[in-house]
């Protein structure tokens, strides 16, 4: 009982760390603007833009329910594409509130609601995200490509001071990843020495079966049937991913002369503020795309902070409202469907 206190506490504390980070992050972002300006800049934007991208990125969750359901069918499992994109959105909306809760959300609605086993759903949704992350990496690499000029200097002034310090400290990192190499290689042999009475323990046998079934889940990929169609989706994703960034930069006179592979550009560096541990990416997300906009863009800093708050409420209004909407149908209203193997 001790035990999971401290944890909950830990946890509580973790939250409130980088619920605090995301705030003094924003406060940061905003504390030099003309709040009256932005305001007005909120008011008088022309939404329909908005609308416009926001349809964009339900496609894009249609898009992921799809995808994901290729991964689960190739375990030997069928689900409905309408229950998958429930818990998909569910899991987004979970993510609003808690970083990376979303991926055991979505998973576990789903695994309550078809019967299929977590650990397995759980290795398909990080397969999936690792290639989202493979992805990103190359849109990322490409943006730098063919806008070295353009990027190096603001890529240089975000992340050199980081550089500069993990050399500066290169010792202490030496040390901190030998002392986990030493933990390992500790923690290998007392495995080794008491093998026998591990492998009798009930919980060594849970624990065997829980990584079998998420490796199981990591390499769905390789047995997809149809490896084209997982890539047609996962391009269909980030493309409409990449619409939902760029369409909104019509709503304000001052971001409207922006091209499309500008907004690609937002959308591979903003990104890092959507998966940063911050609840929603409150702060990050709205410190990163400022910055963005007014140091490589040259954007007015109330106009650029003005389209991070927008975009940023548009997004988490979408995630929060369909989720919530998903969550009742997916518990309420829609129907088991038996796997296939059963």
């Amino acid at each position: 009982m001790a035990s999971l206190l401290r944890k909950r506490i830990v946890s509580i504390l973790e939250y409130l760390f980088f619920l605090g980070l995301g705030l003094l992050l924003l406060w940061l972002s905003f504390r030099n603007l003309d709040l009256n300006e932005v305001w007005v800049d909120v008011v008088e934007a022309e939404y329909s833009w908005l609308f416009i991208a926001l349809i964009f990125a339900i496609l894009s969750h249609i898009a992921r329910a799809l995808r994901w359901n290729l991964l689960i069918n190739a375990m030997g499992y069928k689900t409905k594409v309408s229950t998958t994109f429930f818990a998909v959105m569910v899991g987004y909306m979970a993510n609003t509130a808690v970083p990376r809760m979303g991926e055991f959300m979505r998973c576990g609605v789903l695994s309550k609601k078809e019967k299929i086993p977590f650990n397995a759903l759980f290795g398909t949704v990080i397969s999936e995200r690792l290639f989202d992350l493979v992805i990103l990496f190359i849109i990322i690499f490409l943006m730098i490509a063919f806008q070295l000029e353009l990027l190096g200097g603001f890529l240089s002034d975000v992340f050199g001071p980081l550089i500069e310090s993990t050399f500066n400290n290169a010792g202490t990192i030496a040390i901190l990843i030998l002392s986990f190499v030493a933990i390992l290689i500790l923690a290998a042999f007392i495995i080794q020495k008491n093998k026998e009475y591990i492998l009798k323990r009930p919980f060594y046998l849970k624990v065997l079966g829980f990584l079998r079934g998420l490796w199981e889940g990591i390499l769905t990929i390789h047995k997809l049937k149809s490896k084209s169609l997982f890539l047609f989706y996962s391009a269909l994703i980030w493309l409409c991913y990449a619409f939902m960034v760029y369409i909104p930069v019509m709503m304000l006179p001052e971001t409207a002369s922006l091209l499309f592979i500008d907004g690609l550009t937002i959308l591979a560096i903003g990104s890092l503020g959507i998966v940063a541990p911050v609840p929603g990416g409150i702060g990050a997300y709205h410190f990163i795309v400022k910055a963005i906009l007014v140091e490589l863009y040259h954007i007015e800093g109330n106009a650029a902070g003005s389209f991070a708050a927008i975009t940023h409420a548009g997004q988490t209004i979408l995630n929060v409202g369909l989720g919530a909407l998903s969550y009742f149908f997916l518990i309420f209203l829609a129907k088991k469907q038996p796997p296939l193997n059963e």
